[in-house]
């Protein structure tokens, strides 16, 4: 990928447009859906994180010939056999936070096992095909809410090392050790790799 080249990540949420422009740097112009006027839904109805990430990658990068990222996270409970996985953003209710966070409690009652991760795969997709970076935050989960920054099922989620959840974070701090964060730094690593190459 050469610098200054656009990137158009899979997503209408302005802040991960926003998070991911930081994370790369000004050497890659970040563009999202929005950006080029896409608004139709992509269906993500792949059996695996992988999967999704390739759904939106691949989409984006038939529909406008830039090369394209997707990504696809979410929680993985080992008491629960990975549970809510891929389902994670409409476990209980669609991006209902509140109610799949009260389902992931309610079925953790009584387990003394907490360990869990959240995990982000990236997909990278141009005319070479698909590549893929994955990166994992390991943790425990709480039996109650714990602060009001993050989103989605941050405020239960204690990351290994640490004694707040990452919703009681700074977004700094919760960035510098984030699964997507990690995810970036392994897709960044490759960018500079191929444009050394070139």
């Amino acid at each position: 990928m050469k610098k200054d080249m656009e990137l158009l990540v899979a997503t209408h949420n302005q802040h991960k447009k926003e998070e991911i422009q930081q994370i790369l740097g000004s050497e890659y112009i970040v563009k999202s859906l929005t950006d080029y006027d896409i608004h139709e839904e992509i269906v993500e109805d792949g059996d695996s994180f992988n999967a999704n990430a390739l759904i939106k990658a691949k989409y984006c990068f038939e529909k406008t010939g830039i090369p394209s990222l997707g990504d696809d996270s979410g929680l993985v409970v080992e008491a629960l056999d990975g549970r809510p996985g891929i389902f994670s953003a409409r476990y209980a209710g669609d991006h209902d936070f509140g109610k799949n966070i009260e389902k992931v409690l309610s079925e953790m009652e009584g387990v003394e096992n907490r360990k869990a991760y959240f995990i982000t795969v990236l997909c990278y997709y141009d005319e070479s095909g698909a590549q893929y970076f994955e990166g994992r935050a390991h943790g425990n989960l709480l039996t109650e809410n714990k602060g009001h920054k993050g989103f989605g099922y941050d405020p239960i989620f204690v990351p290994n090392g640490y004694d707040r959840t990452f919703a009681e974070m700074n977004p700094e701090d919760k960035n510098e050790i984030s699964h997507r964060k990690q995810a970036l730094d392994m897709f960044l690593d490759h960018l500079k790799v191929a444009d050394q190459q070139q």
